[in-house]
């Protein structure tokens, strides 16, 4: 574990404080570095998770009982979606 020394602006501090509902200030910084850490990681896990190229062909008919849902233009509509969003925040 490393010891340092460092100025934080108070008010950043605890407006974090209050947002991670930690009880310290080591806590709090503890707790901001780990969220940052994690969003690295999720954020990798994501772009893997794009990088797959997905073949829906037959999911008409994975779904037992009269079929199920066919997700052959799921990936379409994921991005149509996200292209609306785009739009909208823009």
């Amino acid at each position: 574990m490393t010891r340092i020394t460092v100025e934080i602006d108070d008010e950043l501090l605890a407006a974090a404080r209050q947002v991670l509902g930690t009880g310290t200030k080591v806590a709090t910084i503890t707790a901001a570095l780990r969220q940052v850490a994690r969003r690295k990681q999720v954020a990798d896990a994501i772009a893997l998770m794009n990088s797959v190229e997905m073949d829906y062909s037959g999911s008409e008919n994975a779904f037992r009982y009269g079929g199920g849902r066919d997700l052959g233009r799921l990936e379409e509509k994921a991005r149509l979606a996200e292209e609306a969003s785009h739009r909208e925040s823009a």
